[in-house]
């Protein structure tokens, strides 16, 4: 036993395969075992690695901060993080954004107190705050819009934040601007020249994919900016019901490198289709036609009438999109209905209901609330912010 434990010790490259499948949490501890493992788990080349072996997880972030975690295989694995409170905020911090286990966060509103923006790896609890995007004395009155993280470990250790600023000190001339902050320098930049943008622009609502940001607006504009490039463009406005005048987003989000949009018209509506952009924005074609049908019939509860109880037209359906996942297993889209999470197989039409750490039926509470929840992809990393 103890010959085969010391040939164990004696192995780089076993020892390296065991500790790429641990947490970042017994990684940080096991680097205080000797120097040999403080080199090892510290190198760029192992962190990178165990990037790749990383299981992804989903968070769910709700006011007043909390962190719920699900697992799409009901493991009983540790979870990775309950909430940012290692950051000393007086106004508490809420998540915005989680990137290949980097994660934007920003203060709560607090009278009296101007917002502030981390960045910061939740599994190893560092942080940074940013310095204010307008610090540089560019439009001392500028307005924060949008702030987004962006990250990928396989190409690079840096990052970059990018923010959208509204310039203008009148509302019939906005004038948006948008400033850079890269890990390197640790400096806001201006980045381009201010350009236009309709009134309703949902500036707070942009999606990462394909190296750049993607917004859109209820009316059906759209803009893009390209972070490499630097370069504002435009999207193809993704086809949309011409008895509605503006548009009904339910879903706006990237997963497996594609960019996803769901648009549901009407409260009972039980039909609706998954539509993902071409990466060359040619087109926005159909990817999945969705029934949740047999998911009400399941779950009644779902079913809410108001106003006309026995009037077809005046139900309405009690569920929120949470998240499409496009993965090497399988495509699903997770829900939440009424005091369940339920993960639904866009390739079988099956679903299930997972485990999660979010609300629970009671006595005294029937669960027939919908949460406000955001959902994240979660893979642990040993990045440095």
């Amino acid at each position: 036993m103890v010959a085969s434990a010391e040939v164990v010790a004696c192995n780089e490259d076993l020892i390296t395969l065991i500790l790429l499948r641990l947490p970042v949490k017994s990684l940080l501890r096991f680097k205080c075992v000797s120097k040999k493992w403080l080199c090892l788990i510290s190198t760029p080349n192992f962190s990178s690695r165990h990037r790749r072996l990383a299981s992804a997880s989903i968070l769910l972030s709700q006011i007043p901060g909390l962190i719920s975690h699900l697992s799409l295989n009901c493991s009983s694995s540790e979870k990775p993080f309950s909430s940012l409170d290692f950051i000393d905020d007086s106004a508490g911090v809420k998540l915005l954004q989680s990137i290949n286990g980097l994660a934007l966060g920003c203060s709560f509103h607090k009278l009296g107190k101007p917002r502030s923006y981390y960045v910061c790896n939740p599994s190893t609890r560092q942080f940074l705050t940013l310095p204010p995007p307008n610090a540089e004395g560019h439009d001392s009155f500028a307005t924060v819009l949008g702030v987004y993280l962006a990250f990928d470990s396989s190409k690079s250790p840096h990052y970059q934040v990018v923010c959208v600023l509204n310039c203008s000190l009148s509302a019939a001339h906005d004038r948006y601007q948008i400033q850079i902050y890269p890990s390197e320098t640790r400096t806001w930049r201006l980045c381009g020249s201010p350009f236009a943008s309709p009134s309703d622009m949902m500036f707070e609502t942009g999606v990462l994919w394909n190296g750049a940001i993607h917004w859109i607006s209820p009316t059906g504009a759209t803009l893009c900016f390209n972070i490499n490039q630097e370069h504002i463009g435009s999207m193809p406005s993704p086809p949309s019901d011409e008895h509605w005048n503006k548009r009904r987003f339910r879903y706006f989000g990237e997963s497996g490198g594609h960019l996803h949009l769901v648009e549901i018209y009407g409260p009972s509506t039980t039909q609706f289709q998954v539509f993902e952009l071409e990466r060359d924005y040619s087109k926005w074609i159909c990817k999945y036609q969705i029934d949740i049908s047999p998911i009400i019939d399941a779950f009644p509860e779902m079913v809410r009438d108001y106003l006309h109880p026995h009037h077809h037209d005046s139900l309405f359906y009690a569920f929120v999109l949470l998240f499409v996942q496009e993965t090497e297993e399988g495509s699903s889209l997770l829900l939440h209905i009424p005091g369940k999470f339920i993960s639904y197989n866009l390739r079988n039409k099956s679903f299930k209901e997972i485990c999660g750490s979010g609300p629970k039926s009671t006595k005294t509470n029937t669960a027939l609330h919908i949460g406000c929840f955001h959902a994240h992809q979660f893979i642990e990393t040993l990045a440095s912010v």
